[in-house]
């Protein structure tokens, strides 16, 4: 097993197609590149139901700093894991640990 394992909230991925137009402006990428980058998680990442980490939801609630994240805390708490994300806003709060991709690549050790 690889040294990490990648689960989301399924709320990931609608969020993910609510801002598909931004994502693209972003990225600069071509929507048949985002497709296969959106088709390559879909496969990396195990999608949790909501169901198995609503009972943390409300914990989640009073850390989160953006209430679009309470889901990732909710699942943070749940399994004890961490958020890998470039807001630093997540950062704000000292219950969940929160990476970045740069931290992220150090670990691994690509810099």
């Amino acid at each position: 097993m690889g040294k990490f394992r990648f689960v989301a909230p399924e709320y990931l991925f609608v969020e993910i197609r609510e801002h598909l137009d931004e994502i693209l402006e972003k990225t600069k990428l071509s929507q048949e590149e985002l497709d296969v980058v959106l088709n390559f998680l879909e496969e990396q990442i195990e999608v949790i139901p909501f169901e198995e980490f609503e009972d943390k939801y409300d914990e989640a609630e009073k850390i989160s700093p953006d209430p679009d994240d309470i889901p990732y805390f909710a699942l943070a708490l749940k399994l004890n894991c961490a958020i890998w994300t470039n807001d630093k806003k997540l950062k704000e709060q000292n219950a969940v640990k929160v990476y970045t991709t740069h931290e992220i690549m150090q670990m691994l050790e690509i810099y």
